[in-house]
């Protein structure tokens, strides 16, 4: 099972050393797209990711123009956002798929969210609160595209 997980811009270390960590236990790929806030090799990441950091399918991107340029996007892909409607379990996961996050300061930049809108997707959430951190947010989102894809999961 092969799905791959899109960081745009990511901000948080223990984060990314957490979704690194997902990513091996779920056999996913990561993209991590620069700019990015901070060093990879920083202690913090390979604290949170422990010895899994080692084991990561990890691909990291100057930009995402180059990740565009690298990778083809059309319904092969689901963009994370606070701002549609459409939850993330009425999205049809394929194995191969490209699961978009944005920073946890800003998002995934609005062109991008306006230029895919019919492939942005959320994660219901009641109004007190404004956002999930980022690495239980991609959590959430690839163990449901695991779940619908469960036959051919690969353990």
């Amino acid at each position: 099972m092969a799905f791959n997980l899109v960081l745009v811009n990511p901000q948080i270390p223990n984060n990314t050393g957490a979704i690194g960590r997902l990513c091996v236990n779920a056999g996913a790929s990561l993209h991590l797209i620069k700019p990015i806030g901070f060093d990879i090799d920083e202690k913090a990441v390979r604290r949170a990711g422990l010895d899994y950091w080692e084991k990561l399918d990890l691909h990291v991107w100057e930009s995402i123009d180059e990740f565009f340029t690298h990778n083809e996007i059309s319904d092969n892909a689901h963009f994370a956002t606070t701002k549609t409607d459409r939850p993330y379990f009425e999205s049809d996961f394929k194995e191969g798929d490209f699961i978009f996050f944005g920073s946890e300061t800003a998002g995934i930049p609005e062109e991008i969210l306006n230029k895919y809108k019919e492939r942005n997707i959320t994660i219901p959430m009641t109004k007190e609160g404004r956002s999930l951190n980022l690495a239980i947010s991609t959590g959430i989102v690839l163990y449901d595209a695991i779940r619908q894809n469960f036959s051919t999961f690969e353990s």
